[in-house]
């Protein structure tokens, strides 16, 4: 069933709280439309949205849904992660109203304008925001919908009109084959979301699959080596079509050469620490220039771009401690995350708390994850953040600790996590994970700026 959301006014999320789900929410609002929704627990976010005018229930009962609600001219909007015994869910679905998937609704915001969409299982978010960023700066007439807030908007989402759309194309739940974007590209393919995919190989098959939804005459990016073909070739530290080198320290901080098939700029900023994070800028200009974006903009661009929350922030950095916030919770995340703060503070003392996120991720990467951690000097091992899913047997913060060989590792929950941080020796601590620790990181950060400022 085709239909139009200009006919719609009323939207209500089903798991408003979440990344996606709230970008989404954000926009409709932005446009005039009446927007309210549900999570279970309120959070920075839902908090952050109720103050912009978004009103939102934490309470499961059909009992207080809006009063505006109606099955004519409303649009229900909900997460695959969303439990089916949600009674508001099972309610509306009786009802008959018209629901949709976040990926759907995606899709059909994309379909009406000029689409670039980000794909990978790593680096997506930071790639998508830098390209919104410098599309935002360089006057484009362009909505950015993005997996985690950018610093220099407090936002997930960038608002700046509808003829151009940047979006994460997420292959959770084939989320991404809603899409039809005029320029693409894949940063990575490592194996990911085995709850849904299996195996590795049917993975990449959906990425394949992706790869072939361009518009006509689109054009897509894919990290150079990706078994996905059709693709032009960008890389980091070595050639390709469109590739990025020469990363240096200067005066000013880090920086790095780029080059496209017609030039080369130099010496431009490179805004977030590490070698991978010079190809995820890479992914950024190849598409920015699609757009005739030029190399002023661009370097005007990079020199502004504060950054994203929970992508190796640093909280905290005196001269005796230094605390890096980040999101990842895959191990190769977790590999670049380590060495790009061995660059930064060498031959420093590295304390890592770590929340695994899913039992099934822990489960199907459980020893690759111990040899990741053992990178670090000493681990704080959380308990296994479960999202979406119910326990399973045997997978446990406590088995995994014992596949980790380091001489101080233990493991703790959430709760008393800041004690026992409290009394560990370290120089740099870095908090990892995409569950709720990040609940962790303004206590750290008040307790390191009385002690050591």
């Amino acid at each position: 069933m085709s239909i139009s959301l200009n006919t719609i006014q009323n939207f209500y999320f089903l798991g408003i709280g979440g990344i996606g789900m709230s970008a989404l929410a954000r926009y409709f609002h932005s446009m005039g439309k009446v927007v309210s929704g549900y999570d279970r627990t309120p959070t920075v976010l839902t908090w952050q949205m109720e103050k912009e005018g978004i009103p939102i229930t934490y309470q499961d009962s059909p009992d207080i849904l809006p009063i505006w609600l109606g099955p004519k001219h409303s649009l229900i909007i909900y997460t695959p992660a969303m439990s089916k015994d949600n009674q508001q869910w099972q309610l509306l679905r009786a009802q008959s109203y018209l629901i949709k998937k976040r990926s759907e609704v995606l899709g059909l915001i994309t379909r009406d304008s000029f689409c670039l969409a980000v794909a990978g299982t790593h680096g997506k978010t930071t790639t998508c925001t830098l390209l919104g960023h410098i599309l935002h700066g360089a006057g484009k007439k362009s909505t950015a919908f993005l997996g985690g807030i950018a610093e220099n908007y407090q936002s997930n989402i960038i608002l700046g009109g509808k003829e151009i759309s940047v979006v994460e194309a997420d292959e959770f739940d084939r989320s991404f084959l809603q899409l039809s974007p005029d320029i693409a590209c894949v940063t990575s393919i490592d194996a990911d979301h085995l709850d849904i995919y299996q195996n590795k190989d049917a993975l990449e098959d959906s990425y394949r699959t992706f790869s072939q939804q361009l518009k006509p005459q689109g054009k897509l990016f894919v990290y150079k080596g990706l078994p996905i073909s059709g693709g032009v070739a960008y890389a980091a530290g070595e050639c390709a079509d469109y590739y990025s080198d020469h990363l240096r320290m200067e005066s000013n901080g880090w920086c790095f050469d780029f080059h496209s098939p017609d030039e080369t700029w130099e010496a431009l900023p490179l805004p977030l620490p590490g070698q991978h994070n010079m190809g995820n800028v890479t992914a950024a200009l190849a598409m920015a220039i699609q757009m005739e974006v030029t190399a002023g903009e661009v370097r005007v661009a990079l020199a502004s771009f504060r950054g994203i929350k929970r992508r190796f922030s640093i909280q905290h950095r005196s001269g005796e401690k230094i605390y890096i916030d980040d999101y990842a919770h895959h191990p190769t995340e977790i590999d670049a995350l380590i060495s790009t703060a061995r660059v930064l503070a060498p031959g420093k003392k590295i304390l890592g708390v770590f929340q695994p996120h899913l039992f099934s991720r822990t489960r199907d990467f459980q020893e690759v994850f111990a040899r990741s951690l053992e990178k670090l000097d000493a681990l704080i091992l959380l308990e296994i953040y479960p999202a979406r899913e119910e326990p399973i047997e045997g997978i446990t913060a406590a088995a995994l600790l014992k596949q980790i060989q380091l001489e101080e590792k233990e493991v703790a929950n959430l709760s008393n996590a800041m004690e026992r941080i409290r009394k560990k020796d370290f120089q740099v601590l870095l908090t990892i994970g995409a569950g709720d620790i990040d609940t962790l990181a303004e206590p750290i950060k008040k307790w390191l700026n009385e002690q050591y400022d």
